[in-house]
C-alpha cells in the first residue's frame, strides 16, 4: 500500500524554519511483535523526521507481510520501483530499523536493497536504531552484525515454531490443511472438551485451543467406506468410482465434481484409518519447496476415529502399488511421455488423473524422485528442482574427499582414523577432524555465496570445508577452520574472503598437505 501525503497540506515550513527535506517511509508489519506494528513504526518515523527535518511525502507499506524474500512484497518493490526509474521525487527514505528491510538469510540481499537506494541517489536512515547510517566503518560493521542477527532470528524462530508444530502432532492434534470428505474439524479446549466445529475458513481464535479431526455426516462416511469397498472387493478403478459418485449426484467437500485424482487421495490419505501425518513437504524459511522421505514425516498413529479399516488402507494401498510393479520401467516411461505430448506439461496431479497410468508415488518410488522421471521422459519443470540432484550428488561426493584425506595424511605421514558414527577423523590420536561440503548458491545478481554449517554439536579441532564451484559438480578449493567457540556455527563465504580466512585456504588436497609437510620440516628445523 502507498499514501502520498504530498496533497496534505503545503509543505511549506514554518516561520523560522528551514526547508524541510522531501522524504518517503517504508514499514512492513511482523505478525510476532506488537511493536513492529505499522502504526508504532510510523510514530518512530514521524519523531525522527520532525528532529531531522524531513517531510514524509509518501508511505510504503507491506501489511503482515514475510521478510525471508522480496516476493510477494509489493510496497518494497513499487519503491524500489520508483527508485530506480527516476521518478522519486524525495532523496531519503526512513525505515523503523534494518530488520524492516527483510530478515533475509543472506546478509547481502538486504544490503543489496540499501545499494540499490544509495545508486539512485537516495539515503536510507533507520530511525530506531542507535547508530547514524552515514557510511561510516562503524555503522558498516553494525549494519552487517544487524542483519545477521535478523537472518539469524528467523532461522532460530523457525526451528522453534517446526518443533512446535511437530509437538502438537504427536499430540494428535491436527496443523492446518482441509479436513477432507467425511472428517469434520472440531475445536477442543487445553483439557480436550469439545468446543465448536470449525466450518470451512474458519479458524481458532485462543491460543490454547486444538484442532482435531472428527468423523462427518454419516452418509459422507459411508460413502468413503463405499469408495474402499468399490476399489478393493468390486475391483472398479478411480475413475469408475468417481464417475459413480457424479451420476449420483455427490460432490467432493470442496463442492467440486469427483476426479481420478480425489477419489486417488481419498484411498491413500492415512487420515482415513486416524492417522495423524504431517511434514510431508516443506518450505522452510520460504527459501526451497521439498518433498520429504517418508522417515522424515512427523507422525502420530490412531490420533483420531477412523472412518475405514486398517485391513482396507492396506489393501487399497497394495492394489496401487502393484499397478507400478506389473510395469517396466519402459513401459511406465512411455506411458509417462504419452501424457507428456498430451498435456504439454507433468505435475503429481496430472498423473493420479490419468486413467491406467501409475500414481505419482510410484513414479517417485521406481526411479528414486519424480524430477528423474522428469528428466527420463524430456521435461523440464518450471520450478527449479535441481537442488534435490545436488544434495544427491554432495552426498555421493563425500565418502569420495573423505577417503581422499585419509590417503592424503598418510602420504603425509600420519594416520588418520574414521568414527563411523560420526564421520568425524582423529589425526595420530591428537585432534579431531570434520569434512563439511559446502554447495555454492548464486545470488540474482550472478554473485557466489557458500554457507559453511560447521559440526558445532561434534565440537571437532578442525574443520576441513569444501567450496564447490559453481555448478557443484567438483570441489573449488578447501578451508582449514580452527575451532570455533558457537552455539550453532555458520560461516558465511563470498569469492573472495578476509586475510584471517585466505590464510588458511588451499586450493587442492595436494597444495594441503604439501604446507603441512612445510610447517612440520620448519617445526623440525
Amino acid at each position: 500500500m502507498v499514501i502520498d501525503w504530498s496533497q496534505a497540506g503545503t509543505g511549506r515550513p514554518k516561520a523560522g524554519e528551514r526547508e524541510r527535506t522531501r522524504a518517503a517511509a517504508y514499514v512492513r508489519m511482523s505478525t510476532e511483535h506488537q511493536k513492529y506494528s505499522t502504526d508504532n513504526q510510523m510514530a518512530v518515523i514521524r519523531r525522527y523526521a520532525d528532529s531531522r527535518q524531513y517531510e514524509v511525502v509518501r508511505t510504503y507499506t507491506d501489511s503482515g507481510k514475510s521478510g525471508l524474500r522480496l516476493v510477494g512484497r509489493d510496497a518494497l518493490q513499487a519503491l524500489l520501483q520508483e527508485v530506480e526509474s527516476g521518478l522519486a521525487d524525495y532523496t531519503a527514505i526512513l525505515v523503523y530499523d534494518v530488520s524492516r528491510w527483510g530478515r533475509f538469510q543472506d546478509p547481502d540481499e538486504a544490503a543489496a536493497i540499501e545499494l540499490r537506494c544509495k545508486h539512485a541517489g537516495i539515503v536510507v536512515h533507520y530511525c530506531a536504531e542507535q547508530f547514524e547510517n552515514d557510511g561510516s566503518i562503524g555503522s558498516s560493521i553494525v549494519k552487517t552484525v544487524k542483519r545477521a542477527m535478523a537472518g539469524e532470528y528467523s532461522r532460530e524462530l523457525s526451528v522453534k515454531v517446526f518443533a512446535g508444530q511437530a509437538n502438537l502432532i504427536r499430540l494428535g492434534y491436527r496443523q492446518g490443511g482441509t479436513p477432507g470428505f467425511g472428517l469434520r474439524r472440531v475445536l477442543v479446549d487445553q483439557t480436550g472438551n469439545h468446543k465448536i466445529e470449525l466450518a470451512r475458513g474458519e479458524h481458532k481464535s485462543i491460543a490454547t485451543d486444538r484442532v482435531i479431526l472428527v468423523p462427518g455426516p454419516a452418509d459422507e462416511v459411508a460413502l468413503v467406506q463405499q469408495i474402499y469397498r468399490s476399489f478393493v472387493e468390486d475391483g472398479l478403478g478411480e475413475r469408475q468410482i468417481a464417475d459413480m459418485l457424479n451420476d449420483r449426484g455427490v460432490m467432493t467437500d470442496l463442492g467440486r465434481a469427483w476426479t481420478r485424482g480425489a477419489v486417488h487421495q481419498v484411498l491413500i490419505n492415512e487420515k482415513y484409518v486416524g492417522n495423524n501425518v504431517w511434514g510431508r513437504t516443506s518450505f522452510k524459511l520460504k527459501q526451497v519447496h521439498k518433498r520429504n522421505p517418508p522417515e522424515a514425516w512427523i507422525r502420530f498413529d490412531g490420533a483420531f476415529e477412523p472412518l475405514v479399516a486398517i485391513e482396507a488402507f492396506t489393501a487399497a494401498r497394495a492394489i496401487i502399488e502393484a499397478r507400478a510393479l506389473r510395469m517396466s520401467d519402459e513401459t511406465m516411461l512411455a506411458k509417462l511421455e504419452q501424457v507428456l505430448r498430451q498435456k504439454g506439461m507433468l505435475t503429481g496431479l496430472i498423473i493420479d488423473e490419468i486413467d491406467d497410468l501409475p500414481s505419482s508415488s510410484s513414479y517417485a518410488c521406481r526411479f528414486g524422485s519424480l524430477l528423474r522421471a522428469y528428466a527420463l521422459v524430456g521435461f523440464v519443470p518450471d520450478r527449479d528442482y535441481r537442488y534435490l540432484e545436488i544434495n544427491r550428488r554432495l552426498r555421493h561426493l563425500h565418502p569420495e574427499i573423505m577417503n581422499d584425506v585419509i590417503r592424503g595424511i598418510a602420504m603425509a605421514g600420519g594416520q588418520a582414523i574414521q568414527d563411523a558414527s560420526t564421520d568425524l577423523l582423529y589425526i595420530n590420536n591428537e585432534f579431531s577432524t570434520s569434512i563439511v561440503i559446502v554447495r555454492c548458491l548464486e545470488t540474482e545478481a550472478g554473485a557466489l555465496r557458500w554457507k559453511v554449517r560447521l559440526d558445532a554439536a561434534l565440537n571437532p579441532d578442525l574443520t576441513i570445508a569444501v567450496r564447490m564451484r559453481r555448478g557443484n559438480d567438483a570441489p573449488l578449493d578447501y578451508y582449514l577452520l580452527p575451532r570455533l567457540d558457537m552455539h550453532e556455527a555458520v560461516l558465511r563465504l563470498c569469492e573472495f574472503n578476509g586475510l584471517s580466512l585466505d590464510c588458511y585456504r588451499f586450493d587442492s588436497l595436494s597444495h594441503l598437505y604439501e604446507m603441512s609437510e612445510r610447517k612440520q620440516m620448519l617445526e623440525v628445523a
